[in-house]
């Protein structure tokens, strides 16, 4: 287990909010992660994306870091920016 992995336990152990908050945060942040990740897969920086998305490479940067408030519109073109395609699934919580 890693030392996150031991804090974001502990931490929840002793904070209920935390807990209630965490694993919403988590799927938001990881939305961000994989978004990255993709754009690094196909070795485009953020500027590159930002040019194929006519916006500029801060507007790249927010979706990365701040996937919670992207639109859905707004992360498959996102995906076709990077040569990916956008696949969504609902699973059983």
């Amino acid at each position: 287990m890693s030392d996150l992995q031991k804090y974001v336990m502990g931490r929840a152990e002793r904070d209920p909010e935390f807990a209630e908050n965490f694993e919403v945060g988590y799927a938001d942040f990881r939305i961000g992660i994989i978004l990255r990740q993709a754009r690094e897969a196909a070795g485009l920086t953020q500027d590159d994306v930002a040019k194929r998305l006519q916006t500029n490479k801060s507007a790249i940067s927010r979706i990365e870091n701040h996937a919670d408030d992207v639109r859905l519109s707004t992360i498959r073109k996102y995906a076709e920016a990077v040569g990916a395609n956008l696949q969504i699934r609902l699973a059983a919580s």
